[in-house]
């Protein structure tokens, strides 16, 4: 099991992983991190974008790290549905839009090896856009 402090170490390789990484898994393992209503939604918005259409959604899940700074607002599911785009923070002050792996997040541990989970009490206040310029001058996802 990957730790986020074995993680921060090397960043540059799994940012690269984490965009390039390509996973064919069971729906079940979304199903860990979304409910059927989120997984719907992003699928939708995955759609649209797949489509060329222009769109700035609502955030639509947050995952947090609860033993370290990582979070991720995640909008868009890829057909897959282990690929989902969003505003990710590997809590190390650069957050980026990006791809990552929910397979991938399912495996990842803090130090103190808690999971990533799913912020139960996440409500969306702006588009992505906005949760972007904010993450961007602040240095983190503070939501």
């Amino acid at each position: 099991m990957q730790s986020l402090q074995h993680l921060h170490l090397a960043l540059p390789r799994l940012a690269q992983f984490y965009l390039k990484a390509i996973f064919v898994f069971p729906q079940a393992i979304t199903m860990t991190f979304l409910t059927d209503e989120q997984r719907l939604r992003m699928l939708a918005n995955g759609t649209a974008r797949t489509r060329g259409e222009t769109i700035d959604p609502l955030p639509v899940v947050k995952l947090y790290t609860l033993d370290a700074g990582a979070a991720w607002l995640l909008t868009e599911l890829d057909a897959d549905e282990d690929r989902a785009f969003g505003l990710c923070d590997a809590g190390t002050g650069s957050p980026e839009l990006g791809q990552v792996s929910l397979s991938a997040l399912e495996g990842v541990r803090g130090p103190r090896g808690m999971r990533i989970v799913a912020d139960p009490h996440f409500k969306p206040r702006q588009p992505l856009s906005g949760y972007l310029a904010d993450a961007q001058r602040d240095g983190s996802i503070n939501d």
